[in-house]
């Protein structure tokens, strides 16, 4: 892999294709960060942005290969999947003695990578701390994003609780790497209990899948993200200020869901909206992703976006300006409290 050094500089391995994507690493102030970019580049921006020890593979294939999903955010969006430092496929071991990144350091390199792809305002969505990241960028750089989708998402700093959790889990990644406590503790944070298993029932696909995938993460790096999540600020009253639209996401079993519920409380809510998913943990795009079709739908519906027919040569879907009206984005008209068995029954076309 060709590199070259400097703030506005990329290397690219052009061997690295992912289901279509291409990989790149953008250098920014806080170091290279690894950016999968799938779709028409002329098409507007959807960046991701996954929650700790996780990348795109691990926390949003689900949603992505679900074939409604994928028509409608394919279709309309060219996706930029942001990677937190040393979290992307065959990453190598950070830097211990280089200072951890604040996270709103990190809101700034999303900031760059943005600038480097030439990109004006984006829409995010993001998981949990990856939820935290881009909030965070969109209270920064409001004139940088369209709109929010946000999955069990946090707002507030930690309270003493998960600070003491993480600091144990800091000690058993720097003793110990990615051992089985540490993985069990993490499926914990993304999974429902059903399908995690138990004695009677086995793990489902989806959580062998995570395992395995956090086999290739490097403790350290897990481990420097965690530090800059458990050092986060309180971001709540800012939220009042933010003026895009937000649609939230959370599993009615999320260790996050009493944070979700909060977050909904201090937006505006003539432009954000809930959908809290029956029987599902934190990770809603791997564990429930057809849960989040319609939701998604009526939500880009407000900006002219939809979901075509049949996946082909399909034209570009312009942004618009246009308000969603309150009505639209009720929570019973977007589905609170939404069965997954619905879904699929709404889907037949």
């Amino acid at each position: 892999m060709g590199e070259f050094c400097g703030s506005d500089s990329v290397s690219v391995d052009m061997e690295t294709i992912y289901l279509g994507g291409k990989e790149y690493h953008v250098q920014t102030g806080c170091g290279p960060v690894s950016v999968i970019v799938y779709g028409d580049r002329d098409k507007p921006a959807l960046v991701t942005y996954p929650d700790l020890a996780l990348n795109h593979m691990s926390c949003f294939q689900g949603l992505f290969f679900f074939p409604e999903a994928a028509s409608l955010l394919l279709h309309n969006f060219c996706i930029y999947h942001i990677s937190p430092p040393g979290h992307e496929l065959g990453a190598a071991a950070l830097c211990p003695d280089k200072p951890v990144p604040s996270a709103e350091d990190l809101a700034d390199q999303i900031l760059e990578v943005l600038n480097f792809f030439g990109l004006g305002a984006v829409m995010c969505m993001g998981v949990t701390a990856g939820a935290y990241i881009l909030t965070l960028f969109a209270l920064k750089y409001k004139d940088r994003v369209l709109g929010l989708i946000l999955v069990s998402p946090l707002c507030k700093g930690p309270s003493w609780t998960e600070w003491l959790y993480n600091k144990v889990l800091s000690n058993l990644l720097y003793f110990y790497g990615i051992c089985g406590l540490v993985k069990e503790c993490l499926l914990k944070r993304y999974f429902s209990k059903e399908v995690r298993g138990n004695a009677e029932l086995p793990e489902s696909d989806i959580v062998q899948a995570c395992r395995r995938l956090l086999d290739e993460r490097q403790s350290i790096n897990v481990l420097r993200f965690l530090e800059t999540m458990n050092g986060r600020p309180d971001i709540s009253e800012g939220l009042k200020k933010l003026k895009c639209r937000t649609l939230i996401f959370v599993g009615d079993e999320s260790s996050f869901h009493a944070e979700a519920l909060h977050m909904i409380s201090k937006l505006d809510k003539r432009c954000s909206a809930l959908v809290e998913v029956q029987a599902c943990g934190s990770m809603v795009t791997e564990e429930q992703p057809h849960a989040m079709l319609i939701p998604l739908e009526y939500f880009l519906m407000g900006y002219g976006f939809y979901r075509p027919s049949q996946l082909s040569g399909s034209p570009r879907s312009p942004l618009s300006p246009s308000c969603i009206s309150p009505e639209l984005l009720s929570p019973e008209s977007m589905g609170l409290k939404l069965k997954p068995i619905k879904t699929r029954i709404s889907l037949q076309s």
